[in-house]
């Protein structure tokens, strides 16, 4: 069995931020290896290309651009969820069942959501608002 590892040094200032920064590309590196969230890049990107196609406005590629930023949270805290009750749970359990399930309707939530903006988008688009 090998040692724990030290707790890293506290880091302050500039060196922080670009610390944090490194964090959060290693969280998107991380969020690659998921299917789904290739998805979501994959089908978005496509989304915010027709939006401009089909001559959406700024503003409501913008709104759908916030939507897609709060989905991809989402899916790395479902994530970040399912990576820590694995490693609690290898077995099955009900609360690791419950908290990926929970995880899970977060991620759902803001799929339906981007999924209404889009229907409003277009309907607002075409006329038929």
């Amino acid at each position: 069995m090998t040692a724990p590892r030290p707790k890293p040094e506290r880091i302050t200032g500039l060196r922080h931020f670009f610390a944090a920064a490194t964090y959060s590309l290693g969280g998107i590196k991380r969020l690659w290896q998921e299917t789904a969230f290739r998805h979501i890049v994959t089908v978005c990107a496509i989304f915010i290309v027709g939006l401009a196609a089909i001559g959406a406005t700024l503003p409501q590629i913008g709104g759908f651009a916030i939507l897609v930023l709060l989905l991809v949270a989402a899916e790395a805290l479902n994530t970040a969820i399912e990576c820590l009750v694995d490693h609690l749970a290898p077995d099955w359990q009900e609360f690791a069942r419950d908290a990926k399930d929970l995880g899970s309707l977060a991620t759902m939530c803001l799929l339906i959501a981007n999924g209404l903006y889009l229907a409003w988008v277009l309907a607002t688009t075409f006329g038929l608002l």
